[in-house]
């Protein structure tokens, strides 16, 4: 909604409010980490919520100067940026943790069809009421979410002082001496920062090749959206590591198909299937993303390695996303879309040889130790 409103405005204005939303993920990775390791988690969550919700809401009355849109984005990403890790911590203490990959399928369709909804809904009041109402009622949407939390009453209470408890930067030392989650994580980020082009082009190529409107970019959303869902099943029958590490590979694998269907066949239909394609393997992302580092970390630093694993991802959408500012400037969106695609496939396939190199010398460490 808010991309669709500065599509007319510059490429360059749709790219800075990705990067506003997405910056405060990668700088404040350390810290993020270190205040859900550190605070109870559902409190933390509920103010990082209202957080979001009232830079959401202020963003409606300032839409005539995009200079304080995408500092309001900014500050929201901030508090999403303390929100995602601390969400991620706290399913296995609410699911439990033989369920916990199931629980964060349910939370990944949760999120499916709360966004459906805000899609869909966001695209009607916007061409009815106009975008600063839409926003207003978004900013509502996580003040209702925060809450929903207060009935929650499973809480995740970091214990032991802070001196006994992983520095800061922990996480990212973490997640970089484990071959498998490093190979398994630095497969994502760069399927995620070549397709990521297509957010940024997305709004261009429904109206100038499309020749759509908000509702034909919420529909192409929504089939999206439709697809996570399904993904989100398929993930949650994951159970070992050598299962959700491969899983990841061959889905970057499929997003890059899906990405090129639409630019090989610049139609509405096409372009539906094609997202519903990226979909299914989003949803298994999303899963597949909190399950391995889950499975891969002691539960008292997870909340600074689910910021590191958020932060390598993220900073690679980050890069992705300045990139494709560029790109729209001096090629068309559906020649973005062909690139975007083929560097996803070609990062899932890379993935995959990676995540099995390391899962073989896991399961044969004296023959990987031993010297020619």
């Amino acid at each position: 909604m808010l991309l669709f409103w500065a599509t007319p405005i510059s490429p360059l204005l749709v790219a800075a409010i990705l990067v506003a939303e997405l910056l405060p993920f990668v700088l404040g990775a350390p810290l993020a980490g270190a205040l859900v390791d550190r605070l109870p988690n559902r409190r933390l969550l509920i103010t990082a919520l209202v957080f979001q919700g009232f830079a959401i809401a202020s963003v409606a009355p300032l839409m005539g100067q995009p200079a304080f849109v995408v500092a309001l984005v900014f500050v929201s990403g901030c508090g999403r940026a303390v929100a995602q890790p601390c969400i991620s911590a706290l399913v296995p203490h609410i699911a439990g943790e033989e369920d916990a990959t199931r629980g964060y399928a349910w939370l990944s369709t949760g999120r499916s069809l709360g966004s459906m909804a805000g899609v869909t809904g966001g695209a009607l009041l916007a061409g009815a009421f106009g975008h600063p109402v839409a926003l207003l009622v978004d900013g509502g949407t996580f003040l209702v979410y925060a809450v929903m939390l207060t009935l929650v009453r499973s809480e995740r209470r970091p214990s032991g002082a802070h001196e006994a408890r992983p520095s800061a930067l922990a996480g990212i030392r973490h997640v970089r001496r484990d071959p498998v989650l490093f190979a398994a994580i630095a497969g994502l980020a760069f399927c995620v920062g070549t397709v990521v082009v297509v957010n940024v082009a997305d709004p261009a190529f429904v109206r100038y090749v499309l020749h759509g409107d908000e509702f034909v970019l919420g529909a192409m959303q929504a089939c999206w959206l439709g697809g996570i869902l399904v993904g989100n099943r398929v993930a949650a029958r994951l159970r070992s590591v050598s299962q959700v590490t491969q899983a990841i590979a061959v889905a970057a694998v499929t997003t890059g198909i899906g990405v090129l269907v639409p630019a090989a066949f610049p139609v509405v239909v096409a372009a539906g299937t094609g997202w519903v394609i990226g979909g299914v393997s989003n949803g298994v992302h999303n899963v597949a993303l909190n399950a391995v580092v889950r499975l891969r970390t002691p539960e008292e630093m997870r909340g600074r390695a689910f910021a590191a694993a958020g932060s390598m991802v993220i900073g690679a959408n980050l890069l992705g996303t300045a990139a494709a500012g560029g790109m729209l400037l001096v090629l068309g969106p559906r020649t973005v879309f062909a690139l975007g695609g083929t560097g996803a496939l070609l990062s899932g396939l890379a993935c995959l040889v990676f995540v099995r190199r390391a899962l073989k010398r896991e399961e044969s460490p004296a023959e990987a130790g031993l010297s020619p």
